[in-house]
């Protein structure tokens, strides 16, 4: 894969944000835009304890998705003061993923405050995120195709980035939101993925206080190399045909692929990741 390193920058203000990265739509790591948060010297795994450990919160693993799978179903739940005790005692593929901490954890809110973009943050809609060393997000966009602003706590996360214009390269899968669900973004198999050669995207790592922006609709993949949890922000696509995508995924899409799945079961599941490999190397001429 062709991979530059992301822009990283200490803080920026709106108007350098908005004309050097949100209106070319290009990702930026701000390094030091949140240290006046409480949550910046607060927030760790000892803190998340305190506020929330008896919370039941839901927890995805990399397991291939199955017919019987409901559209972001859990695949296990567990106390949130066990499942820290988890990571930090141990590598598991167990994360937390769009756990919504104003409706579960109102009093998390005071820790931070919403940072002015220039853009109308979603403030209904802060999701945090958990992982253990080594576990990882299966490459995907966000149904709705948002602005998103990634802030990093505790521990180092490895990020890999591309635009919507890389499609034809990622093996993305029909009526769906992800790539083939067995390439390995941290190491591929370019004889069994060859089209991945072809694919310009950006790398980066996160640390505790950074912030990555991800612009409208942009392929992510993310791997925890140590324990560690982020938050994201996030804000409306504003490009016209992303907001029109976005709205096909959310109200026809999605309820398509569930319809499908009753319909044919694990027979339509196999028949997408087939046609995704056929689709790609297709378009490439490749054989």
């Amino acid at each position: 894969m062709q991979l530059q390193e992301i822009d990283r920058v200490e803080t920026i203000t709106k108007e350098q944000f908005l004309a050097n990265y949100f209106r070319p739509q290009r990702p930026v790591v701000i390094e030091r835009i949140i240290e006046d948060w409480p949550a910046f010297t607060k927030w760790n795994f000892d803190y998340m304890v305190e506020v929330a450990g008896d919370k039941t919160v839901p927890l995805y693993d990399n397991r291939p998705v199955d017919y019987k799978d409901g559209f972001n179903e859990p695949h296990a739940k567990m106390k949130m003061r066990d499942y820290i005790e988890l990571i930090k005692k141990e590598p598991t593929k167990f994360r937390i993923f769009l756990w919504n901490i104003l409706k579960e954890v109102p009093e998390l809110q005071k820790d931070y405050s919403y940072p002015d973009f220039g853009l109308k943050l979603l403030k209904g809609l802060p999701m945090l995120f958990f992982g253990g060393r080594d576990s990882y997000t299966f490459m995907h966009y966000d149904i709705d195709l948002a602005n998103i602003f990634h802030f990093h706590f505790q521990g180092k996360k490895e990020i890999i980035l591309f635009d919507q214009k890389q499609n034809d390269f990622l093996y993305k899968i029909p009526h769906s939101l992800i790539t083939r669900e067995d390439i390995n973004f941290s190491n591929p198999d370019y004889n069994k993925w060859p089209a991945l050669k072809k694919a310009k995207g950006y790398t980066t790592q996160l640390e505790h206080g950074n912030v990555l922006y991800m612009p409208e609709g942009y392929w992510h993949y993310m791997k925890y190399i140590t324990p560690g949890f982020s938050m994201s922000l996030r804000a409306i696509a504003r490009n016209p045909a992303n907001l029109s995508k976005a709205l096909y995924n959310i109200f026809v899409m999605r309820h398509y692929d569930n319809l499908m799945r009753k319909l044919k079961g694990q027979q339509w599941i196999e028949a997408k990741n087939e046609k995704a490999i056929r689709r790609t190397h297709k378009k490439l001429g490749i054989s």
